[in-house]
């Protein structure tokens, strides 16, 4: 009988067909990241006021000067209000000038828009000004559910219907509501849009690294989990350029689709999990497929090993339920899902913050995709060379202390800022590889994909509550730091509780996972090399 392990070790751990399917399924986490050009480049407060162009019935020759001098109050630092105009009256131009206008109200007709850095963002097409500004805040949000939602529907369809149909659809659900959002009207069609891209965005980032990962080999395993966010992290400097040069946010929205289209047709061509056939019973299929990829990394695979293809039987089942039976994985999984948790909801505060730093918009989300880069390529060779365990406290109590001193600086000086906010975006981003990497290493075959997919949900929470924490900014603009800053720094602490998995197999059992069998192994020896008891001679 041969497990997949032994059967990936004589087709090739790493060859041809790995690293093609290792780029095909990497290439879209290239675009992923352009979904958030709508919710990241908009100007949270632009120059405005209100449009008052009501005057101008009854005297259409005015200036631009004398109608808001007419129209708007002042407040007290001399400036014409950007959120109160006077109420429109039935009155001729020269009442109006002899005797002023005194009551005041909201902006009925609307605003007008000065000075912008950008033709056109969701924030003046759907006024999300004034007491309508919160609602950018809930768009973020909305995104954000979409992503967890798409995580919870299509990690249990994978389990049911292959991993491959569960990187398909999201593909299209990205194509086509991509489309749709750059159509939209209103904000509330937007929101419906961007909720379906997001569940596509959840869908695929989870998906195409379980699919990946299914196919290579431990030496290599590490790739599996970082390559995904390499490539994101390079869409995420690709992503300031695009926006520096196309700052209308619909037509960037027909931009981002292009390249779904193209992956849209050559995603068919990718195969399912062996793994997977061999766990529903499709051994035929898998035996085909097994075949193909030996013939693509130029190996042979005997037809003797072929016949002894055969998953192991795990000898428990009953995924979550077992999860949270076991005290020992109990304890791993709460603390592996703290982790992540937190360093999302940091991860995606400083990203939605991305222009309120004080430098430049396009210069600041180009550093934080670039300085990203780094941190993958070396997460790849350190996670092997230091260990998970110290690789992931590290990157947690580092990234978190970096954001806490974000608070310690003049928040007049961007540079400052910006440099401690990109410094803990890289360490928590970081730590985001280690995550993904570790927690399939920590529990056992049966319940392995349970335990990731409840993972990557609990990353998915933390990124719907980032915007949500940052509307806390109106009561202090501290508190969204400490909070995160704080979540992070537990979380690295907490660090300590879980088991070094470096060189090591990956369990098959509970009772490994635990760590059980190796105690018994060493109780077993210890009791063997016992010298025996001397035995007394009678005289």
């Amino acid at each position: 009988m041969a497990d997949f392990g032994e059967i990936l070790q004589s087709i090739g751990e790493f060859g041809l067909f790995q690293k093609t399917i290792l780029f095909a399924l990497c290439f879209p986490s290239l675009f992923l990241t352009f979904h958030l050009a709508s919710l990241i480049f908009v100007e949270s407060d632009p120059e405005r006021h209100c449009n008052t162009d009501w005057i101008l019935k009854s005297a259409p020759n005015l200036t631009a000067e004398e109608q808001l001098n007419l129209t708007l109050p002042r407040r007290e630092d001399g400036s014409f209000s950007r959120c109160r105009m006077f109420a429109p009256v039935d009155w001729d131009i020269q009442a109006i000038r002899d005797y002023g206008l005194n009551d005041t109200t909201v902006c009925t007709s609307g605003w007008v828009y000065g000075n912008m850095k950008y033709d056109s963002t969701i924030v003046t097409d759907f006024n999300l000004v004034c007491d309508r500004a919160f609602l950018k805040e809930v768009a973020q949000a909305v995104f954000m559910a979409g992503v967890l939602v798409g995580c919870l529907l299509l990690g249990p369809f994978a389990e049911s219907f292959g991993r491959k149909r569960a990187t398909q659809i999201p593909v299209f659900l990205m194509l086509i509501f991509t489309v749709t959002t750059g159509l939209c009207p209103n904000l509330y069609l937007y929101m419906v849009s961007q909720f379906i891209v997001g569940i596509g965005y959840g869908g695929y980032r989870l998906n195409c690294v379980i699919l990946v990962t299914e196919w290579i080999g431990p030496s290599r395993r590490s790739w599996g989990a970082c390559a995904t966010q390499l490539f994101g992290a390079l869409g995420q400097s690709v992503l300031a350029g695009l926006i520096f040069y196309i700052r209308n946010w619909r037509l960037a929205q027909f931009i981002i689709a292009a390249p779904f289209a193209v992956v849209s047709v050559y995603i068919w061509f990718i195969p399912e999990s062996a793994r997977w056939l061999l766990g529903r019973g499709r051994i035929d299929e898998a035996k085909l497929l097994i075949t193909r990829v030996a013939a693509i990394n130029k190996r042979t695979i005997s037809d003797s090993t072929l016949e002894k293809i055969v998953m192991k039987e795990t000898e428990r089942k009953g995924g979550i339920i077992v999860l949270f039976q076991s005290p020992v994985l109990r304890k791993y999984f709460l603390t592996i899902i703290m982790a992540w948790f937190s360093l999302n909801v940091t991860y995606f505060c400083l990203s939605f913050n991305v222009g309120n730093f004080g430098l430049d918009i396009f210069l600041t989300q180009a550093m934080f995709g670039l300085t990203e880069l780094p941190a993958h390529i070396l997460c790849i060779w350190l996670l092997e060379f230091v260990g998970r365990k110290v690789s992931l406290m590290s990157t947690l109590l580092i990234g978190g202390f970096l954001c806490f001193l974000i608070l310690a600086v003049p928040q007049d000086n961007p540079i400052a800022v910006t440099t401690l906010a990109i410094a803990g975006r890289f360490f928590t981003n970081w730590a985001g590889s280690i995550c993904s990497l570790y927690i399939q290493e920590l529990f056992p075959t049966s319940f392995r994909q349970t335990a990731s997919g409840l993972g990557s949900i609990a990353s998915r929470v933390g990124g719907l509550s980032s915007p949500l924490l940052n509307m806390l900014t109106v009561y202090h603009w501290s508190i969204p730091i400490v909070v995160y800053s704080s979540l992070t720094v537990v979380s690295g602490g907490l660090g300590y509780l879980l088991p070094e998995t470096r060189k090591k197999e990956l369990p098959d059992s509970t009772d490994e996972a635990e760590g059980k069998v190796k105690d018994t192994l060493m109780r077993n020896q210890s009791e063997t090399n016992k010298p025996a008891p001397s035995k007394s001679t009678k005289l």
